[in-house]
C-alpha cells in the first residue's frame, strides 16, 4: 500500500522543520512532483500502520544530516517497534471436545502405551541384539553388552579394548 500524498507532504514539513535550508537544498533543482512521487514510491512499504508506526518513530530520531528518500526509509526500517503481547488462547468448547473424542473411538487400557514411551519400547534395540546373538548371527561384543546392561542382563563394566 503506497503513502498517500498528504503524509509525504507532512513529513516534508518535519524534515524543512527540523534541517531548513539543508532539506531544501537536496530538491533545489528538480521538480517538487517529482520528488514527492520517489519518496511514494521509497516509503510504499512502509503503508501499513506498523509502517506508520516506524516513520513516527524515525520522525522521533533523525539523524544530523537531511536524508534523501533511500536513507530516511532505511532509517524507518531500523527502528525497533515492540511486538503486541500475544492473545489468549480461546477457551476450548466443551460439545467440540467431546464430539472430537468421540471420533476416536475408545482404547482400551491394557491396549494404551504409556505415554512418555512414545508408543514404542525403548529397550526392544537391546532385545534385537541379544536374540540375533542368541540365533548364532555376529554381534560385537560391546554392543552385546550394551544390550544386556540395558536389559539388566549384567552389571559389570564395559569391556577394553585392546590397543592396537
Amino acid at each position: 500500500m503506497s503513502l498517500p500524498l498528504p503524509a509525504i507532504d507532512r513529513i516534508f514539513e518535519r524534515l524543512t522543520a527540523t534541517y531548513g535550508r539543508q532539506f531544501l537544498d537536496l530538491y533545489a533543482d528538480v521538480d517538487p512532483g517529482s520528488v514527492k512521487t520517489a519518496w511514494c514510491h521509497e516509503l510504499s512499504s512502509l503503508g501499513t500502520a506498523a509502517g506508520l508506526r516506524r516513520i513516527a518513530a524515525a520522525l522521533d530520531n533523525l539523524p544530523d544530516r537531511a536524508p534523501n528518500a533511500v536513507q530516511f526509509r532505511n532509517l524507518c526500517l531500523q527502528m525497533k517497534m515492540p511486538e503486541p503481547p500475544p492473545l489468549p488462547a480461546p477457551p476450548a468448547n466443551p460439545e467440540r471436545l467431546r464430539a472430537e473424542l468421540a471420533k476416536l473411538g475408545h482404547v482400551p487400557r491394557d491396549k494404551r502405551m504409556p505415554v512418555m514411551l512414545g508408543g514404542h519400547d525403548p529397550k526392544a534395540w537391546a532385545k534385537r541384539h541379544i536374540a540375533a546373538h542368541e540365533a548364532g548371527y555376529k554381534v560385537k561384543p560391546l554392543t552385546l553388552h550394551f544390550a544386556r546392561q540395558a536389559l539388566g542382563l549384567t552389571t559389570e563394566a564395559a569391556p577394553m579394548r585392546a590397543a592396537a
